[in-house]
């Protein structure tokens, strides 16, 4: 786990790698002072796994780019991949909860695919889907035994242990999907997704450098029209706004987790003219990078991020 300055990046080493995923149990002893900003909280990281936290006892405040939520016992939360977030002891008093962090992807197969594109995450993270933990008590109730189930098992190893935590996955999933009542996961059609795959490789790859709609059709041997129309449909954002969409989502996090000016952050996501970079960044922020970080960096709760906001 690569540590820098304040943030850090986390590495997942999955305790069973045919399963892709990690799961543990978290413990904070009752004397230790739980009060806004002590303990100190958890820095800023990231991962390309899901993460579910399920509380046992105590409350945790949890702190992502757009909310702060506290939760308490019974409580679930899910945090999309590579999504920002930090967490710390939000009361007074013993906390226990348990982390659950999981590939995702791994775990659909031939019959469960259609469903894959649900959970792609391209330009939404599956945070979104916290409304149902928030609104749906027994969803809620259910995800929480499901992911407790899944430690349990994973904890003690029974022979097919394997079977009983990827049992209790798919049944996470079919949750979701059957909760979703705002068509959060409303996903696209797989076959229209695969065949934009080396588009969507491509950019991810070349996010540093220039990208033009051309070099992207030449990777995929399509006309220009018929590509800037199919991308629109499948992605739901233009060929354009999605690279400037990943190149601000790349951007804040190398703005907390890398010890980078301004300027070499915009360099790193392609984009070098300094006003360009504050013009793309303050659209998807309202806010400047600088800013952006000093508000991320600040104490744990919504008030302390209003507070920073008046830097712009």
């Amino acid at each position: 786990m690569p540590v820098q300055s304040d943030v850090m990046i986390e590495d997942v080493v999955y305790q069973n790698p045919l399963l892709f995923l990690k799961i543990w149990e978290i413990r904070s002893d009752k004397s230790e002072d739980g009060t806004s900003g002590s303990p100190d909280p958890c820095l800023w990281h990231y991962h390309k796994e899901v993460e579910f936290l399920a509380i046992v006892d105590g409350m945790l405040g949890v702190q992502t780019k757009h909310d702060y939520v506290a939760l308490g016992p019974g409580d679930v939360m899910v945090l999309g991949s590579s999504q920002l977030h930090r967490t710390h002891k939000a009361a007074v008093g013993e906390l226990k909860y348990v982390v659950f962090q999981v590939d995702l992807t791994q775990h659909f197969d031939q019959s469960t695919l259609p469903y894959l594109s649900s959970f792609s995450e391209l330009t939404e993270p599956l945070s979104k889907l916290n409304y149902i933990f928030a609104e749906n008590a027994a969803a809620r109730a259910q995800a929480h035994a499901l992911v407790m189930n899944i430690y349990t098992e994973a904890l003690q190893r029974t022979r097919g242990y394997e079977l009983a935590v990827s049992s209790a996955i798919k049944q996470l999933l079919l949750l979701l999907i059957r909760s979703d009542e705002r068509g959060v996961l409303g996903g696209v059609q797989d076959a229209d997704l695969l065949r934009l795959r080396p588009a969507l490789d491509y950019v991810d790859r070349h996010l540093s450098e220039k990208i033009s709609v051309e070099d992207v059709c030449a990777v995929l041997h399509l006309s220009y029209h018929y590509f800037i129309k199919l991308f629109k449909k499948v992605i739901g954002l233009s060929f354009i706004d999605y690279v400037n969409y990943k190149r601000v989502k790349t951007a804040e996090r190398l703005l907390l987790t890398q010890d980078l000016s301004v300027t070499e952050v915009g360099e790193r996501v392609g984009i070098p003219n300094m006003a360009q970079f504050y013009k793309l960044f303050k659209r998807h922020n309202a806010c400047s990078p600088k800013t952006f970080k000093q508000r991320m960096q600040s104490g744990g709760g919504p008030a302390s991020r209003e507070a920073a906001a008046g830097a712009d």
